[in-house]
């Protein structure tokens, strides 16, 4: 009776090992996902299935494990590499318009006509606190009031400020340049906002005549 007890349980283990090594790889696992995820969308107007496809730092981030530090260094150069600076050293609009900017949520849906990044708003207000006159703002990301004044831009064509200058229009631009899981919206590089409009953001933060820095 024992004996035959005994090779029963070696039977049992060996079917679920057998059961075991069959199971899909984690790679093979990860492509039945996708192809389940990309089967489940359409396009519709100007939102298409590319929006589906990752690069490095979207990868790297969702992953279940934080990237290894070579891989960080990776995506912030790769992403460094990306930003258009101003053709003519113009960095600064006009603060007005960037407030209305930050204020408007539009854009990027399958029911805008189009896919322009003039026809988009920056939304800032919904990840950060900007003029302290408006009352509803997200909290995602930290508080951008006295954004310039905090750090001491009192003229952005000034030479002393221009390290600020220049990081504020990298992180508007693609935000993963200074920190490779950044949650942030790469405005830029995504074609979210165009110069013009960036422009007008960067002289919200920073246009010392701006509500934001006074």
């Amino acid at each position: 009776m024992n004996k035959k007890i005994t090779l029963l349980a070696i039977a049992a283990v060996t079917l679920v090992v057998a059961g075991c090594a069959s199971l899909p790889s984690p790679a093979e696992l990860d492509a039945q996902a996708l192809a389940m995820l990309k089967s489940s969308f359409r396009d519709e107007g100007i939102a298409t299935n590319k929006r589906l496809d990752q690069d490095l730092g979207q990868r790297a981030c969702s992953s279940e494990q934080p990237p290894a530090e070579n891989v960080v260094k990776q995506i912030e150069a790769e992403a460094l590499a990306t930003v258009k600076w101003p053709a003519n050293g113009q960095y600064l609009g006009d603060w007005r318009e960037g407030e209305k900017l930050a204020q408007n949520g539009r854009g990027m849906t399958w029911t805008d006509k189009s896919a322009a990044p003039s026809a988009n708003g920056g939304s800032c207000y919904n990840c950060h606190q900007i003029g302290k006159q408006e009352l509803s703002f997200g909290n995602i990301g930290p508080s951008l009031y006295n954004y310039g004044k905090i750090r001491g831009v009192k003229e952005p064509s000034d030479p002393a400020s221009a390290a600020i200058v220049q990081y504020t229009w990298g992180k508007l631009w693609n935000s993963k340049a200074y920190s490779a899981c950044s949650n942030m919206p790469r405005f830029g590089h995504a074609g979210l906002l165009d110069e013009t409009q960036l422009r007008h953001v960067m002289a919200l933060l920073l246009d010392p005549r701006s509500p934001v820095n006074q």
